[in-house]
């Protein structure tokens, strides 16, 4: 029993390992650190829910990687983070009044949608640019942000792929600002969480570390790695994922 345990939590401390460094250049945290809890045997919506919590430290970890590039991003973050923030609560709210039985049918989905959309083409600019249209790029953070309070797999993509159409930022800049935006949307659905929701702590706490270590180490890996195999890899990895979690939820 107590080497079950130890091999337990060294899963969920690898898995947020790499959860953070795949959330925090790809958006696609969940995908990694989902399964795995599923996996050692925690229930989907108890598994979301700690994993939403535990991801607080991913974000912290990342936007601590992204200094440099979040210099000077001050001013137009300020109103995405309020938005991020109200869709994060929406998100929550939603996930703890939605019947498990429906999660566990919404889920594959999700996970599906958001995976393929890692594969549309995007195109860096070099350069800070500006914000297109605040408006839109308002009212789609906060959508984004009530995806990742609900579930929360694969809303950096979503996120990511927003700020690269609505903006000139290249794409360590955008994925800076991503990383932060979700990072508030987490922080947000996992007070919710704490507070109403079935958290399971003995995995929070590895996966955590975890997350915290990863998101530090992804924006370097933003810097220094070719992105377009990484997210064709991730999105194969995503679809997979959504296939073998739908057979289990219809069958």
């Amino acid at each position: 029993m107590f080497v079950t345990s130890w091999l337990i939590y060294a899963a969920l401390l690898l898995a947020g390992v790499g959860g953070g460094i795949t959330g925090s250049t790809a958006g696609l945290s969940s995908i990694v650190s989902y399964p795995v809890l599923l996996a050692v045997g925690v229930p989907p919506v108890t598994a979301n829910v700690s994993n939403t919590v535990a991801l607080v430290f991913s974000g912290v970890g990342a936007a601590s990687g992204s200094a440099a590039e979040l210099a000077g991003q001050g001013r137009r973050l300020r109103p995405l983070i309020v938005a991020s923030i109200a869709g994060g609560v929406v998100g929550s709210v939603l996930l703890l009044t939605t019947p498990a039985a429906l999660f566990k049918l919404i889920v594959p989905w999700l996970i599906a949608g958001a995976s393929a959309a890692i594969l549309l083409p995007r195109h860096s600019r070099a350069g800070a640019g500006s914000q297109r249209d605040q408006p839109l790029v308002l009212a789609g953070t906060a959508l984004i942000g009530v995806y990742g309070g609900y579930f929360g797999a694969a809303a950096g993509v979503l996120m990511l792929a927003l700020l690269l159409a609505m903006t000139d930022d290249a794409f360590p800049r955008a994925n800076a600002r991503k990383n932060v935006l979700s990072g508030f949307s987490n922080a947000v659905a996992a007070v919710a969480f704490i507070l109403l929701g079935p958290v399971r702590w003995s995995a929070v706490l590895p996966l955590a570390i975890g997350f915290l270590v990863g998101g530090r180490l992804g924006p370097i890996v933003v810097r220094k790695v070719p992105l377009t195999p990484l997210r064709v890899t991730i999105a194969i990895a995503g679809i997979g994922l959504a296939i073998v979690l739908g057979w289990r939820a219809y069958h």
